[in-house]
């Protein structure tokens, strides 16, 4: 057992917590409201940025992450603030060449980041060499971080052997990040004690609640002597989230690990939370109890409201089962990845494929490919030969440093966004994110419906708080209304009595319809019959490849779609030349859809 000491807490609800529950749609303006009595708490740290915040505020909440993180520093300027960083990906999903990832890290402490929670998702610490060097320049601390899963080749042995080479990289402190809530209390109390006899750096650990294991966990590693532990309020804890913060506090009050909380002060932050929460209902994950099974699919906490949500936009919610049960299989078949970001989105789009498609590997994402031959790090286990030899073609696996591969990429975004946009946030944003950045920087300053504020939340049995914003009047006299119910947006059209149809209210959807495919245009006459390209899963369009008048190949890039944030390329299956592309970049299409006619 460790020695009895203070048990420092770190709060997950601005971050780790809605992305769990709530896909990330946490809005600023329902964080700013209690950002002043969070500070005055006391806790270790406060995780609010990193992860999927960055891309949900520009894809989703027309937000810039960089201003969330000057607006809640402004708020918090005595409580450290802590992100995730995910090495060499930054926030993103791809590796970044050196340049980015240097300005990035440094960017992020100028504005107020303190606490860089580093992972690489394959444990392939070369990917985070630039990053933690980069943080201990800037004057920050450093969380180097063990990502934590369960395979035939992860053992006690190689996590104490990574534990020791965290430290000697320079880590200020050892995270063991459980992002599934794969740990049982056996394994969690051998392995923090054992860690602890071969390192000297205090160890913090992330774990989450969904095997439902989490208190008997948490209680062996404060037995075996760690010294930071993740929690999350208790409005938003639980389920696929965290422990709660209060439930600890409490458990460990009066004892030599007291965290010396105020409880009352907690009761008041998870009341506010409660509210807030109501704001996001749609968004919530079914996934609220326990589920032991997740002791063999390993899908992260954050990955699974997402998914969900992803799936129930592509109408195809019913297929989640047949997805928790191929992750796994597609997870032996790369090699026993850790389920991470990116691997878990990597391996979790896969899965979704392959079971939208009716069969396995008959579209495989770039990013799988790109996993597979190694442009994400050293995978843990042998791959599957089949896969291997389905994406490998002629390219051959590497074994270097990814982004050894890559040439500096700082001078090609200034570049590319010219005088328009030329601020470092910008850039950066550009830089991780370029096409969703793009639309996000041409939107943000135009009106948005705001979202409700938490304090005007009614109470139960009072009306709903709504704010509405008129289209256009029809030629009838009636004018349609985009009107905003407790966080959900309507279409309502209104009109004299008696006029309207009998429908007049549904909700908005979430996102575009999918695009009306164009009636194809008929082959000239005496030419050859036409052949179509047909979309092989929902997504949109992200890059064209082809024009009409383009002669291709068999095999040959047509078009790349973009589905559950992954990259595939719709290839040509016959030799003929482009009659028309019958599709744009941005639309959005359905499996099935018409994309490009041959003959």
């Amino acid at each position: 057992m460790g020695e009895p000491h203070p048990i420092k807490i770190t709060e997950v609800v601005l971050r780790d917590a809605h992305q769990s529950l709530l896909a990330t749609r946490m809005r600023t303006e329902d964080m700013l409201p209690i950002a002043e009595k969070l500070d005055q708490v006391g806790y270790f740290s406060l995780e609010m940025w990193g992860g999927a915040t960055f891309d949900s505020c520009i894809r989703f909440l027309n937000e810039d992450p960089w201003e969330r993180l000057r607006k809640l520093k402004k708020k918090i300027p005595n409580t450290p603030f802590q992100m995730l960083l995910r090495g060499q990906n930054c926030v993103g999903y791809r590796h970044y060449a050196d340049d980015i990832v240097e300005r990035f890290v440094k960017h992020s402490a100028d504005e107020g980041m303190d606490i860089f929670r580093i992972f690489d998702a394959l444990n392939d610490f070369r990917n985070i060499k630039t990053a933690v060097n980069t943080v201990k320049k800037c004057g920050k601390i450093v969380e180097g971080t063990i990502s934590y899963t369960v395979s035939p080749v992860h053992n006690l042995e190689l996590y104490v052997q990574m534990a020791k080479q965290l430290e000697d990289m320079g880590s200020d402190i050892l995270c063991i990040k459980d992002m599934a809530g794969l740990l049982t209390p056996s394994v969690t109390g051998e392995l923090i004690a054992e860690i602890k006899k071969n390192i000297s750096l205090p160890i913090h650990l992330h774990t989450h609640a969904t095997t439902g294991l989490v208190g008997m966990n948490l209680q062996r590693a404060i037995d075996a002597g760690v010294n930071m532990i993740d929690t999350a309020i208790s409005s938003l804890s639980m389920g696929t989230s965290h422990y709660p913060t209060e439930s600890l506090v409490a458990a460990l009050q009066g004892t030599s690990y007291d965290t010396g909380l105020d409880l009352n002060l907690l009761e008041e932050i998870s009341d506010y939370f409660q509210e807030v929460r109501k704001h996001y209902a749609q968004f919530e994950s079914d996934f609220k109890g326990v589920d032991i099974n997740i002791l063999k699919s390993q899908i992260p906490g954050g990955m699974i409201s997402n998914m969900e949500n992803q799936l129930r936009e592509q109408n195809a919610l019913d297929k989640l089962d047949e997805v928790l049960k191929e992750v796994p299989r597609v997870r032996k078949d790369m090699g026993y990845p850790p389920l991470v970001t990116p691997t878990s989105q990597i391996v979790g789009s896969q899965a979704t494929l392959n079971v939208l498609t009716g069969e396995r590997y008959k579209v495989v994402t770039k990013e799988t490919k790109e996993c597979v031959l190694g442009k994400y790090g050293k995978l843990p286990a042998p791959i599957d030969e089949e896969l291997l030899a389905k994406v490998s073609a002629n390219e051959k696996i590497i074994d270097c440093r990814p982004a050894d591969l890559l040439k500096p990429e700082w001078s090609t975004v200034i570049k590319e966004l010219g005088n328009k946009y030329k601020s470092e946030d910008d850039r950066l944003s550009y830089a991780m994110f370029p096409k969703v950045a793009l639309k996000f920087f041409e939107t943000r300053n135009q009106p948005q419906p705001a979202a409700p504020a938490a304090k005007a939340t009614p109470a139960p049995g009072a009306a709903p708080q709504t704010s509405a914003s008129p289209q256009p009047a029809t030629n009838g006299g009636h004018a349609v209304y985009s009107v905003r119910v407790n966080g959900r947006d309507y279409q309502v059209e209104v009109g004299p009595a008696g006029t309207l149809p009998a429908s007049t209210s549904a909700p908005a959807p979430a996102a575009p319809a999918p695009a009306a495919s164009a009636p194809a245009p008929a082959a000239p006459a005496g030419g050859s019959a036409k052949e179509v390209v047909t979309s092989p899963l929902p997504g949109s369009i992200f890059s064209l490849k082809c024009k009409a008048g383009d002669t291709v190949s068999s095999g040959d890039t047509l078009i790349i779609m973009e589905s559950m944030k992954m990259e595939t390329e719709v290839k040509s299956h016959c030799n003929g030349v482009v009659q028309s592309v019958l599709v744009k970049e941005g639309d959005n299409v359905k499996t099935g859809d018409e994309l490009v006619t041959l003959n």
